[in-house]
């Protein structure tokens, strides 16, 4: 709470009106006073001078302008025109003062009213007595009450100028959340993009440091499919890395290209890992159904990790299966293989293996379960809603 003697910050304009107001006061209503004794003009400027400094301590001029009141009132001085600073001053404390030294000023107010009324009380009937009492005390209460008034509005906008100051800092911070999200979302497609090439870089560069001598034709194909994955991979890597370099967008451009494989691009996909030399059986059943994009990219991804798990740790002459089921409700996509069961493992660090899978199908609404199969060999089934959750579309 602001001490009385602590000044209030005013903006210069404001002081400049209130020295050219008190300077006013004082060359019409001082002067004025100056021409009846020179004792009234002490008084008078007494009670207009200090309006200089009504906004930066206004509980200080008016209880001193109150003061050179009652100075007035004990020596007997008439009403002048200089007691017009009393009501600038209440109007000031009950606009700009601290509520509680508003409410009493409005007590102190009455009571100069009272104390006004009682210099004329012998020299008139009752009826003036009431007259005067009733038109002083409607005045001094009109005066506080216009300066509650405008407090109050003041306080409602500021109170509507911060709100909106917070709105603008929460819609800022929103801004910045998303982006923060695309980023993730971005790296976590840059971890699966550059996980699969190099799973299958390397399963063909063993195999063909393995066919290198007997069958050079094979070793050939096989450098040839590294290159082809590696220059794919870099490619869609690249065009991740530039949404990712946009460091003064709050909200990333819509028509950067955006690497959104599907559903659709499976076939592609799968084709990649059987000429990496794993054998993939492919199987569509039910109708399928356009999908929404993070939908497509989502069942995607997690075939695309199943696979580049299998390849990594299925062993050499494992064989996988890949079968989408497009029900009535959701997608269901189911990847295994009969391999020594190592599968994907889940990870310590989110984005990778089964924790990125299950993060993937958390956002579309789904779930993944995953791990070794009875017989032998790894499972992976995840159910993806067809509608998503609010938010969840890209």
């Amino acid at each position: 709470m602001t001490g009385i003697l602590t000044a209030r910050p005013v903006p210069a304009r404001s002081k400049a009106f209130d020295l050219l107001l008190a300077g006013a006061m004082c060359l019409i209503l001082g002067f004025l006073g100056i021409a009846q004794t020179g004792f009234e003009g002490i008084l008078g400027f007494g009670m207009l001078v200090p309006l200089v400094w009504r906004r930066t301590h206004p509980e200080v001029v008016f209880f001193g302008v109150c003061a050179v009141a009652v100075l007035q009132w004990l020596s007997g001085t008439q009403l002048m025109p200089a007691n017009f600073g009393l009501l600038v001053a209440l109007y000031t404390i009950s606009v700009y003062g601290e509520v509680r030294y508003s409410r009493i000023a409005l007590g102190v107010g009455g009571l100069g009213v009272l104390m006004a009324v009682s210099r004329y009380w012998s020299n008139s009937d009752w009826k003036q007595q009431v007259t005067m009492m009733v038109a002083l005390g409607a005045l001094v209460f009109g005066v506080w009450a216009t300066g509650e008034r405008r407090r109050t509005r003041g306080l409602y906008v500021a109170q509507l100028e911060d709100r909106a100051a917070q709105l603008e800092r929460d819609r800022d911070r929103e801004a910045k959340l998303a982006v923060s999200n695309e980023r993730t979302r971005i790296a976590r497609e840059i971890h699966d993009v550059v996980a699969h090439g190099l799973s299958i870089m390397i399963v063909q560069a063993d195999g063909g440091l393995y066919a290198a001598d007997q069958s050079p034709e094979q070793a050939k194909k096989a450098l040839a499919t590294i290159g082809d994955t590696g220059r794919a991979s870099l490619t869609e890597m690249r065009k991740m890395l530039g949404l990712l370099k946009q460091e003064e967008q709050l909200e990333l451009d819509p028509n950067q290209p955006r690497p959104q494989p599907g559903v659709s691009s499976l076939p592609e996909l799968i084709e990649n890992v059987r000429e990496a030399g794993l054998s993939v059986d492919y199987q569509v059943t039910g109708a399928p159904r356009d999908l929404p994009s993070v939908l497509g990219l989502t069942a995607y991804r997690i075939v695309q990790e199943g696979l580049t798990n299998t390849l990594k740790h299925a062993g050499p002459g494992a064989r996988t299966s890949v079968a989408l089921d497009f029900g009535r409700e959701m997608l269901t996509v189911v990847v295994t293989d009969d391999g020594r069961g190592a599968g994907v493992a889940p990870s310590s660090d989110p984005g990778h293996g089964l924790v990125g899978m299950r993060q993937r199908a958390s956002i579309s609404g789904g779930t993944v379960n995953a791990g070794p199969k009875a017989g032998g060999g790894y499972e992976v089934i995840a159910r993806l809603p067809y509608h998503l959750p609010t938010g969840g579309e890209q």
